[in-house]
């Protein structure tokens, strides 16, 4: 594949502002970053499915989007029908007609999937041309968890499959088709799986997941030194910043709990989520936690950069972690779980504190506030490492290494595998 411009499709069950999390922000960086590259690059998402788990339109504004690229909101009516019939079937019913329109014209040269969990796995079938690269990114565990986040039963994290008991539990529909080989026959059609840790790729193996993942970490804009200055303060007095929806799964009521045991600093929570009113509730009218809700990105760069540390607290096995690569990028410290991807983030950067305790979370805090050389080090390390491990660069670089890896391996096939047989 020798082309100077190459045609991307990026598909997502969610992408900014119809989006909650993670998943959806690396996609939009990944389809920027692309385009420009000078690659045309197409994304595909389900506005509706966002609306109807979250209840509402989305508050947030729209990302920049560079002209390169395309985005292609598809919706059904009445709204609820296609994501219920994709959630029940395994295939993107009632979205098929919308995602050939999308498509029709145009050889893509690479479809890339990311959550495709409002699609169903059926979605995989898609394709261009014969050789058309196939990539697929788990953001977080559908493949093998229904309810994504191998957190059992809203409880704890999931030591062994009672998958069934576990959705009803959570007054869910069992997706019958599970049970079948469907997600197997389909995973057969992509060309590579890239996990963006390797807790991910492990998890997966361990559940049974068969194909085997490439370690491709995820990306951040990584400002240079000059930039990180010009930023203000938010505060005056010393803060730590909690960045993340507020769901029981992400912790943000074990920084509180850390954060009470510290004195001499504030804590700047910013996100929204269900436990928004009970966290009001609990802080009352402390005038040292500040509830900033949800703040665009380009907006986080003054939180991130001035805080004593960004802490992400998050109970299960986090799949990757893009809070905190974010902070490391504005030398800034992390103090995170030990848990799936923050741990290697941690570990491969030294640019943080790992904790497994309330208690051992509190110690990191004050040793971080009383030590302002330490909180430097740490930053200037994780900074160090952020440009050479989870830079766009660096991302980039290995991305368009798997993709002529895999076109070159399609590309010297044999006629009847890149064509089908004709027998």
């Amino acid at each position: 594949m020798r082309k100077s411009q190459l045609r991307f499709l990026l598909l997502n069950t969610f992408y900014p502002p119809y989006s909650f999390g993670g998943d959806a922000i690396y996609v939009w960086r990944l389809a920027n970053a692309l385009a420009e590259d000078g690659h045309l690059v197409d994304v595909l998402h389900c506005a509706d499915s966002y609306e109807l788990l979250a209840g509402r339109r989305p508050i947030s504004p729209a990302l920049p989007s560079h002209r390169n690229v395309t985005i292609h909101e598809l919706r059904s009516r009445p709204p609820a029908l296609a994501s219920i019939a994709a959630h029940q079937t395994g295939f993107p019913f009632g979205r098929r007609r919308q995602i050939d329109r999308a498509m029709r014209g145009k050889d893509y040269d690479v479809i890339h999937f990311n959550n495709i969990s409002m699609f169903g796995p059926g979605v995989l079938r898609l394709n261009s041309i014969p050789l058309t690269v196939k990539l697929y990114t788990p953001l977080e565990y559908w493949l093998v968890c229904e309810r994504h986040t191998l957190w059992k039963f809203d409880l704890r994290n999931c030591e062994s499959a009672q998958c069934m008991r576990c959705t009803i539990r959570a007054g869910l529909p069992p997706q019958l088709w599970r049970y079948t080989r469907l997600i197997e026959q389909m995973a057969s059609m992509v060309d590579r799986f890239l996990a963006p840790s390797r807790a991910v790729a492990r998890i997966h193996a361990e559940r049974g997941f068969r194909h085997p993942m490439e370690h491709l970490p995820l990306f951040t804009d990584v400002l240079n030194a000059e930039a990180l200055d010009a930023l203000e303060r938010p505060l005056d007095q010393p803060y730590f910043l909690f960045v993340g929806r507020l769901e029981a799964i992400k912790g943000p009521e074990v920084v509180l709990s850390a954060w009470e045991r510290i004195r001499g600093a504030d804590l700047i929570v910013a996100g929204d989520g269900s436990l928004m009113d009970r966290i009001r509730q609990r802080i009352g009218a402390n005038p040292r936690v500040h509830l900033v809700g949800n703040v665009a990105q380009p907006e986080l760069s003054s939180f991130y950069r001035h805080a004593v540390a960004s802490i992400v607290p998050s109970l299960f096995e986090e799949p990757f972690g893009l809070t905190a690569i974010e902070a490391l990028a504005h030398k800034t410290p992390v103090i995170a779980h030990s848990v799936g991807g923050l741990r290697e983030i941690i570990e491969e950067s030294g640019g943080g504190v790992l904790y497994e305790s309330v208690d051992e979370l509190a110690s990191a805090m004050r040793k971080l506030l009383d030590d302002p050389a330490l909180r430097i080090a740490l930053g200037e390390r994780g900074y160090r490492a952020c440009n050479e491990r989870w830079s766009r660069s660096a991302h980039l670089r290995r991305y368009y290494r798997v993709i002529e890896e895999v076109a070159a391996r399609k590309e010297s096939a044999p006629a009847a595998e890149r064509y089908g047989s004709t027998k």
